[in-house]
């Protein structure tokens, strides 16, 4: 049974990159703190809840790959006296993407007030993948891989990397495809 993967336009293939252009999607999506891996897992958990009844119709909803995981934005406040409040700089963001059926109206509301239903604008992403179980060190040297390649195209980095997991966890680790995304436009 093959599962579902947002549809794209592929603009440019040069293995292992590619540069594509997703249309508006659907995501369901939590932000969660910790080390990368703890919080995919807890991140995961929370969007497995919703897909599998945790939501008022109690329906289920397709699975669809990849999981997306990309660092919450840090975002930067000016200092003033008395300091009162500063954001979490450590969280993340995990999202499902959902089935092409659905809209945002027609998907059942969360149980789980930390599930956020959200619509995606079209993006332009360029893309790495490879193989394996991946850590911090593999996102950061896919990360300087793929940046080399943007910068090569003659394109512009938008925002922070986000790594895609598209096999469940007992997959084998060679056959693993994992893929780290960043938002691109034309260089100005």
């Amino acid at each position: 049974m093959a599962t579902e993967e947002p549809s794209y336009r592929s603009i440019l293939q040069e293995a292992p990159f590619e540069i594509r252009e997703y249309p508006s999607l659907i995501a369901a999506e939590v932000t969660v703190s910790g080390e990368r891996s703890e919080a995919v897992s807890a991140g995961f958990r929370l969007l497995a809840g919703y897909i599998f009844g945790g939501n008022t119709r109690k329906q289920s909803i397709a699975m669809t790959a990849p999981v997306i995981q990309n660092e919450s934005p840090n975002e930067k406040i000016a200092m003033t006296a008395p300091v009162m409040q500063s954001p979490d700089p450590s969280g993340w963001i995990i999202r499902f993407i959902m089935p092409a059926s659905y809209k945002l109206e027609t998907l059942p509301t969360p149980n789980d007030p930390k599930v956020r239903l959200v619509s995606l604008p079209p993006k332009r992403l360029a893309v790495v993948r490879f193989s394996g179980i991946v850590d911090d060190n593999d996102v950061e040297q896919q990360t300087a891989v793929l940046r080399a390649f943007i910068a090569k195209q003659k394109l512009t980095a938008i925002g922070t990397p986000s790594l895609a997991r598209y096999d469940p966890p007992w997959t084998l680790w060679f056959l693993r495809r994992n893929e780290v995304m960043l938002e691109v436009t034309s260089a100005q």
